[in-house]
């Protein structure tokens, strides 16, 4: 009776649910709050669920489940409370991947540094992307691999016993004690971990941190066909998107942006690609340089995705390390990675270099003629012998249009991969794929990324491709228009707020191709201490977020995205997206990132009536 009532319910959601369920990549940040990520979202959902509540206006205003469809969104919560509720079971203990291999790798990577055993159990054969032995090898994961008959045949294990499975159909399992994690594996639409006992809720947080980091959730389209086919008590009808025909396009529109030789690489997200490039790189430095130590050098203020990913790899090998790059502000990018690099010649060790041109938030561009030089620069080791040269992993989210790996190009001479979230220009924020590419001398580096890409089973969906295919052909130009758009308010503010600190690149640097449509401000402010300054600073972002999105709601929105194809999208770095890095690192400024298609007189108007009322009361209405 009570399984009944669940699942009509969530039939009468899915025909109610809000479309940006299913559209947004990236939710609203003044109605989500981080510490309750997914908590609050599934505590209200569960009190319209008792009440029998599922008019499309009511859900849509439950509060942010995530702030990005890669940690998660509101789907993948309603399959995941769903399940877990048919199993009398807390929802929490229900994770849901878009891959089939990282929920295992993510149980690994906590027994790994919590020193306990593992078994992996299944009944006819392992996905074919489980590599056990580049597993071992590269992560440095332990376990042990045993076929079963049946589930019945699984007896206690001295360690965590991970029973992988493959299924046809989304439904309830009953429970078995000596089974501490049920990998459920789901073709075309990813997998579901259930987390059996109240002994293994510590590897809930861990797990979760995983698929913040290393992969994404299960899509918002899969998690609507997953709940269709758990609802209707059928098996899983999948879509068929002529997936190839869109794969010749994506690719082909990345090669011509790029102008690179070599084949692009597309994973379900811009840190699925950088996992894929830094255990890659890991993997060709063990054969290439073999007991040398790995640095990977990496900014301090970067995306705090890029941070924190690069220092969970570090944690889990001992001879991988982060090295941290000063780039922003008073330090000068060039400078810091001579000095880095020759640190490292010193210790005869083979450094990657991790970097974003632009700098984010700062919107910062080093000369590259020096970074060149630094780049090629010929160094020795202790014993005169010459040092490992770096390779250089270029984000360059901010400006994919700019060619960096063409031949004769500032950076062809130097081993560079560049990649880019997708979920910004490529997409126009309609997904969150993300794509790599080589120049000629990096090229051979690729083979082990795609590798790496495919034991996480970490490439792009059938649907993410079908977008990629619609949005890349038009990217260069909605580039074009949403800089112009952006260029003339940052100079609209600077015309009226002369004393606000503009991040934003100059005109000479456009002129070299440099046309991001982002920029940070950071606003005038007042007090006696450095301490009241920095409050009144951090108020003042929150005023003007506030009354932006209020007096435009249709077109402004604080969240964390760039490369929207309409509106206009605030934040604060600090609050968003570096929010694993260092506190002495953060930028608390506000962070602007323009579209080509928005009322920019409106935003102009709603500005100048911001900055008035700081002249006039230094306070602001946002009535």
């Amino acid at each position: 009776m009570q399984d009944t009532k669940i699942l009509n319910y969530i039939k009468a959601v899915l025909e109610n649910m809000p479309s940006d369920w299913l559209n947004l990549t990236t939710h609203r940040l003044d109605i989500y709050n981080e510490t309750l990520a997914k908590t609050e979202f599934i505590d209200q959902f569960e009190s319209l669920f008792k009440s029998n509540s599922f008019e499309a206006l009511i859900l849509a205003k439950l509060p942010t489940a995530y702030d990005y469809i890669r940690l998660g969104h509101p789907l993948s919560c309603v399959l995941e409370w769903t399940i877990a509720k048919l199993q009398h079971q807390k929802s929490e203990h229900v994770i849901g991947f878009s891959s089939q291999t990282i929920p295992v790798l993510a149980i690994l990577r906590k027994n790994l540094l919590d020193n306990k055993n593992t078994q992996i159990l299944y009944t006819d054969k392992l996905t074919e992307c489980f590599d056990t032995e580049l597993i071992k090898r590269v992560y440095g994961y332990n376990f042990e691999l045993k076929q079963v008959e049946n589930i019945d045949a699984i007896t206690q294990f001295d360690g965590s016993n991970v029973f992988i499975s493959e299924q046809n159909k989304v439904e309830a399992v009953s429970l078995n004690p000596h089974i501490d994690f049920y990998v459920n594996l789901y073709s075309d639409l990813g997998s579901i971990l259930v987390i059996n006992g109240e002994d293994n809720t510590d590897y809930i947080s861990d797990i979760q941190h995983v698929r913040r980091r290393e992969t994404i959730a299960m899509t918002p389209t899969n998690c609507v066909i997953a709940l269709k086919a758990l609802t209707d008590q059928t098996s899983i009808i999948t879509q068929n998107l002529s997936i190839e025909d869109h794969k010749t396009s994506v690719l082909h529109s990345i090669k011509t942006i790029t102008n690179s030789s070599s084949k692009a690489i597309v994973g379900s997200s811009g840190l699925s690609v950088q996992y894929a490039i830094m255990m890659g790189l890991i993997d060709e430095a063990l054969k290439q340089h073999q007991g040398k130590a790995i640095k990977f050098i990496v900014p301090t203020n970067c995306y705090g995705g890029t941070n924190d990913q690069a220092r969970r790899v570090a944690v889990c090998l001992n001879h991988v390390e982060v090295v941290d790059l000063e780039v922003d502000g008073d330090n000068d990018m060039v400078q810091s990675l001579e000095n880095v690099l020759s640190k490292i010649a010193i210790e005869d060790a083979v450094p990657y270099i991790i970097a974003e041109i632009p700098t984010n938030p700062r919107v910062e561009v080093p000369d590259l003629e020096q970074l060149k030089a630094v780049l090629t620069k010929v160094r020795q080791t202790p014993k005169g012998e010459i040092a490992t040269a770096p390779v250089f992993i270029l984000d360059q989210t901010f400006c994919p249009n700019l060619n960096f790996l063409g031949d004769n190009e500032t950076l062809s001479t130097v081993k560079t991969i560049a990649y880019v979230s997708g979920s910004k220009f490529p997409s126009g924020g309609k997904c969150t794929a993300g794509y790599c590419v080589a120049n000629k001398k990096a090229e051979a580096l690729m083979h082990s990324i795609k590798q790496h890409l495919n034991v996480c089973d970490n490439e792009a969906t059938d649907l993410q491709y079908k977008i990629l295919a619609e949005q890349l052909p038009s990217m260069l130009q909605r580039i074009s228009n949403a800089y112009t758009n952006t260029r003339e308010f940052v100079t609209f503010i600077q015309d009226i707020l002369p004393d606000a600190k503009i991040n934003f690149v100059s005109e000479a640097l456009a002129a070299q191709g440099f046309t991001p449509s982002v920029f940070s401000l950071d606003l005038p402010t007042q007090g006696d201490t450095a301490e009241e300054k920095e409050t009144y600073k951090r108020e003042l972002n929150h005023k003007l977020i506030s009354l932006m999105i209020n007096k435009i709601p249709n077109e402004s929105k604080y969240c964390v995205s760039y490369g929207q194809l309409k509106g206009c999208y605030w934040t604060i770095p600090a609050t968003s997206t570096q929010g694993t890095t260092k506190e002495s690192d953060k930028d608390y400024i506000a962070r602007v990132a323009v579209s080509p298609d928005l009322d920019l007189e409106k935003h102009k108007e709603v500005f100048k009536a911001f900055v008035e009322n700081i002249q006039m009361n230094n306070q602001i209405s946002i009535q």
